[in-house]
């Protein structure tokens, strides 16, 4: 009988020691990993270069080196923007398919890499040119598909939503329509709309406009873009396209009826489909004088 009290006092005591580190080591290696990350993006971050091209954050977040790195972190990586002058942590995983295999979307991988070895390895992380805050950034002319049957293209619906042409908002409605507009999707290809538009940066030409964020309405460079997405979706659904990724705004838009917006955000966000026809899909966007309309169409 004490051999079988021992052994249950062995045990018992076994088992506090377990939870003893569980509740005491466990923390310390959590800790120490997000030190590693802190270490990581810090050593990626310019808070001067981020204030100077990211004039939404300042007003959101005030001209304070932690908290724009704090924005860096929590929203500006995902969203493409970039660190500084020498690093964009999206460049960086487009650049090199070697990098992008091993870390896929864990994007403060991107940073730890190229603090521990790309720098020293002469790889590129630079962003494109950035836009002078004091221009206007200049959209590309829209080619619009406009007969039914142009290019060996059956029409098989449209939606059109209207905007204000004359605000800072339009430029950015504008351009994403512009990348959009003649996008052609293979017989089972996916479409990533986020993808199509690039980046909402000002490096890509978007500019700062009202955004929903949180479920209030806040300021974001690219602020529009999810008009574009949202028409495209409620053309979607006129002629029977599912999505297979969407997602609704936290707020009612005014453009549409509620259940048939599309929000996208950095790249957590996205609105996708894929191409159910046996034949090519081609997507046409046109946007002026306050008319933004898209197209969907089916190869002959």
């Amino acid at each position: 009988m004490k051999r079988v009290i021992n052994q249950l006092l062995t045990i018992a005591t076994t088992v506090a020691m377990v939870i003893v580190v569980s509740l005491v080591v466990l923390p310390v290696r959590s800790y120490a990993a997000e030190i590693d990350d802190m270490t990581a993006y810090a050593g990626v971050f310019d808070a001067k270069y981020y204030a100077k091209n990211n004039p939404d954050v300042v007003l959101e977040y005030g001209n304070n080196a932690n908290s724009l790195l704090t924005h860096y972190i929590q929203y500006g990586i995902n969203e493409g923007r970039s660190a500084s002058a020498t690093f964009n942590a999206t460049a960086y995983k487009n650049r090199y398919a070697d990098l992008s295999a091993a870390y896929g979307n864990k994007m403060v991988e991107y940073c730890r890499h190229y603090v521990q070895y790309g720098k020293k390895e002469g790889r590129n992380a630079k962003p494109g040119a950035v836009v002078a805050t004091a221009v206007t950034p200049e959209v590309p002319k829209l080619t619009y598909v406009a007969a039914a049957n142009a290019d060996g293209y059956t029409k098989l619906g449209s939606y059109t939503t209207k905007y204000d042409a004359k605000v800072q908002r339009a430029i950015n409605v504008n351009l994403a329509a512009a990348r959009m507009n003649g996008a052609v999707v293979q017989p089972g290809a996916v479409f990533s709309y986020s993808n199509q538009i690039l980046p909402r940066t000002p490096e890509n030409g978007y500019v700062v406009a009202p955004v929903y964020s949180g479920g209030k309405v806040s300021t974001g460079v690219g602020g529009g873009i999810c008009q574009v997405s949202s028409t495209l979706y409620a053309c979607m659904l006129t002629v029977g396209l599912p999505a297979t990724e969407r997602h609704a705004h936290s707020l009612p838009v005014h453009y549409l009826p509620a259940g048939m917006d599309a929000t996208i955000s950095g790249t957590t966000l996205d609105l996708k489909f894929v191409n159910i026809y046996n034949k090519p899909l081609m997507i046409t966007a046109e946007a002026a004088n306050g008319n933004l309309t898209v197209s969907l169409w089916l190869k002959n």
